[in-house]
Formats: C-alpha cells, structure tokens, sequence
C-alpha cells in the first residue's frame, strides 16, 4: 500500500467569519471562539479525502490523533494509522513534530489543510524532501501550494496518487505577519519552495499585487460605481486595492483587507464581521460590491470570508457587483473568476456569467466558476 500523510491545522481559518484576518497567536484564537468562530477545517478535510475513496484499497494514511487528521480520516472512509499524538490544544509545534515523523516513515505525498501559517510549519519540517498538496482551510491563502478548492485538492492528490504524468514543481511558501495585516498593512515574506504536483485547474495561483498601471482604471470605476449610488441602500464594500478607489473618492477611510459598509456615502460601519453585517443591514436591500484577488481571481472565499453563506444568501445573486481592471482579468489567462463559500448549493447559485465593471461606463462578460 502506499503511504501518505494527513496533517489537519484544526483552527485554521477560525479568526474568517468574525473578521480578525486569522488565529496566529493563542490571545487572537481565545478572541475568535469567544466571537462564536467555529472550526472549518475539519469539514473540508473529509471533502478532499473523499476524493480517494477509488484508490482507498491501494492507500494508508498516516495521521494524527484527533481532530489533527484522525476523526477526518474515519469519517472519510480510509485506512489509516495514528503515528504522531497531539494534546488537547494543538500548536504549530505539533505540525512540524508530526511532519518531520510522517516524512521518517517514507511517505510518498504529504496532505495538509490549513493557511500559510500551516505551509509555513510544513516547511521547516519537510523543505522540499516529500510532495505535499494543500488543502485550502485558512483565511490567509497567497502560498500556490493549495488546491483551488478542497476538492480539487483531493483530485489533484488522487491523480498523483494513480500513477499518472503530473510534473511536480517547486512552489513558494509565502505568509504575512498578521498584525500587521489586521492594520491594514501587507508585508509579505518569503519563507522557501515546497515540492507540488501541479495540474493548472487544481492548484491556485500565487496572489499578485495590483501593477501600477492599473491604478488609472481603478479611479475610472470608482467614479462610476460613486455616480450610480442609490438612497438608502446599503453597500457591503470588500476587500482590496480597487474598492479602496471608491471609498477614496467618497472620501471615506477604506479598512483595505476587511468589509465596510456605507449607506448614503456615509460610514456606517468599518471592518465588520459576519454577525455585525447581518445585524445592520437586517432585510434591507443592500449591494456587494467586490473584486477578486489579484493573480488568484478569488471573489468570495479568500481573505473575506466575513461574507458567509449567510450574509450571501440575504443579499442574492442580482445585488454582487464586481468591480476588476481589464489588467487584472488578463492576470487569469482566461482562467474563470472564483467563488468558495463552503456551501456547494449556493456556490452552484453564484455561479454564471457576470458583468465586470471594467471602467467608466465599461463592463465585460467574464465567468464565475464554484
């Protein structure tokens, strides 16, 4: 049988839906459960596994304890054996601990669901010695280790897996420092290469800044989205660069990676998390208005997660706005833009062809996949 490893960041992504950009630090994780985050990476985990249930007679897992790995993998379906026990709270010692036994065991591919936090600890355990794939479970995504989705994850692990052609490249592990990103600022580092099988419509690409260039386009459709503002709306304003250009010409304070929301060109509220988007703007008609993240073409899922299945499901389909530069949608390479709620239903719903303001009075066709 072959031997993979299974290594589950159990708290990543927790710090999404009440707004706090991550769970780095034990006082940030403290803070989130008190704010009513729940644990997600569990769920997307047996997503991806359940991917391998066709080759299942040909694999063993080696796992964690736990909600480290263990308690997906019986609930997938696979055969697996514990090699690395974690303790009650697990910590990003416990990842590299339980990497560093999986790769002594003579694993031939390394799964691991969490953020780049998680990417980070796989590193320095492994560097570039097994394969691993990601499984896309933290709010902070911008390392092209990770499947688009987990189970694109667990598809692109089965190809490899079965024997077939799947070049593995070297991939970049990048991280921001959190509290720096909590204040609005991005400073990223890069932390070194881990070995991915790469098949294109699997594996997302890295996150890349918006160019200079399109810096012109972004004022032209912030101007137009300003001059076609309705009364007594309210606008759920997302993150990035280019929705910055419209709270710029509002002359209005922009929290760059967080969800403001306005109401007749006023502030109503800034960096809100899911709870507060749903108690101010109650059964209101209110308008998203978000732009995908650049290299990646990320609309929902990435980075935002503040805008839940819930938070969608009040606004509806017909009230998404998507504002991008023509730069940015030549990023993609035709690639389509992407959503990820963790909601197949409503992702399927959200699905079709949208049009993308593009500038003043332009717009353009462009598709958007689940």
């Amino acid at each position: 049988m072959m031997k993979i490893g299974l290594i589950v960041n159990p708290i990543a992504g927790m710090g999404g839906r009440v707004g706090l950009k991550g769970t780095d630090g034990e006082d940030t994780l403290i803070r989130a459960i008190q704010m009513g985050a729940i644990s997600e990476a569990p769920e997307k985990t047996i997503k991806a596994l359940q991917q391998l249930l066709p080759i299942k007679e040909q694999l063993l897992v080696f796992t964690c304890s736990g909600d480290m790995g263990e308690n997906e993998t019986v609930q997938a379906g696979l055969y697996y054996e514990v090699v690395y026990i974690s303790g009650r709270n697990t910590t990003s010692d416990d990842t590299v601990l339980a990497a560093s036994s999986m790769k002594e065991l003579g694993i031939s591919l390394l799964i691991f669901a969490g953020g780049d936090g998680t990417a980070r600890d796989i590193y320095r355990a492994i560097g570039q010695e097994v394969p691993v794939i990601g499984i896309p479970a933290g709010v902070k995504i911008h390392s092209p280790v990770y499947g688009n989705t987990p189970k694109a994850a667990g598809k692109l692990a089965a190809e490899f897996l079965s024997g077939r052609q799947v070049q593995l490249v070297d991939e970049e592990v990048i991280d921001i420092d959190e509290e720096a990103y909590r204040n609005d600022v991005v400073m990223t580092q890069l932390y070194g290469y881990l070995k991915v099988p790469v098949i294109d419509k699997w594996i997302q690409n890295k996150k890349a800044p918006t160019p200079l260039s399109d810096k012109a386009s972004q004022m032209s459709i912030a101007l137009d989205i300003a001059d076609n503002i309705v009364k007594d709306i309210f606008y759920l304003i997302g993150p990035g660069s280019t929705t910055k250009a419209l709270m710029d010409v509002l002359k209005l304070k922009k929290t760059l990676l967080g969800v403001d929301i306005i109401r007749n060109r006023e502030l109503v509220k800034a960096d809100c998390n899911e709870d507060e988007i749903l108690r101010i703007i109650g059964d209101s008609e209110t308008e998203l208005i978000i732009t995908p993240t650049g290299g990646q073409g990320y609309l929902l899922g990435r980075g935002n997660q503040q805008l839940s299945p819930k938070v969608l499901g009040k606004i509806g389909k017909r009230n998404i706005t998507i504002i991008a530069t023509e730069g940015k949608l030549i990023q993609l390479n035709g690639n389509p833009l992407r959503v990820y709620t963790g909601d197949e239903g409503l992702d399927k719903e959200l699905s079709g062809y949208y049009k993308v303001r593009i500038g003043y009075g332009m717009s353009r066709m462009y598709k958007v996949e689940g």
